[in-house]
């Protein structure tokens, strides 16, 4: 049985971004485990708010590995996406009954992680 070893990664991430992560995950989950060329392509098509912070993300992460971490970007996919809930502002609005009606908004942290194609253990 051959172990699929990654030779190295790339991280970049954000914290506090107003977006729900409800919302987020939904364009997280399109480029999950995608080659950064397919991925790119499809967060520049795509119509939804988190593809803009997404695709800044990846672009951070995909310099970082070819700057710091002398990867080839040729090469890259995303190995990693995370996108957690973030602290929630809580607001208030008046309502009927001099009643308080609560509204939340809610913020998220993102992570991405990016690496060589595998390598397995048979080829090394």
């Amino acid at each position: 049985m051959t172990d699929i070893l990654f030779d190295k990664t790339a991280h970049a991430s954000v914290k506090m971004q107003r977006i729900s992560p409800r919302k987020a995950r939904l364009v997280a989950d399109l480029i999950r485990n995608k080659s950064v060329t397919s991925a790119l392509v499809i967060l520049k098509t795509t119509n939804k708010k988190a593809c803009e912070i997404i695709l800044k993300l990846l672009n951070s992460a995909i310099a970082n590995a070819t700057n710091n971490a002398g990867l080839d970007a040729t090469k890259l996919f995303v190995s990693k996406i995370l996108v957690n809930d973030g602290p929630t502002l809580k607001r208030f609005q008046p309502h009927s009954k001099g009643r308080a009606y609560a509204i939340l908004k809610r913020t998220s942290h993102f992570y991405i992680e990016v690496s060589e194609l595998p390598i397995s253990e048979g080829d090394k």
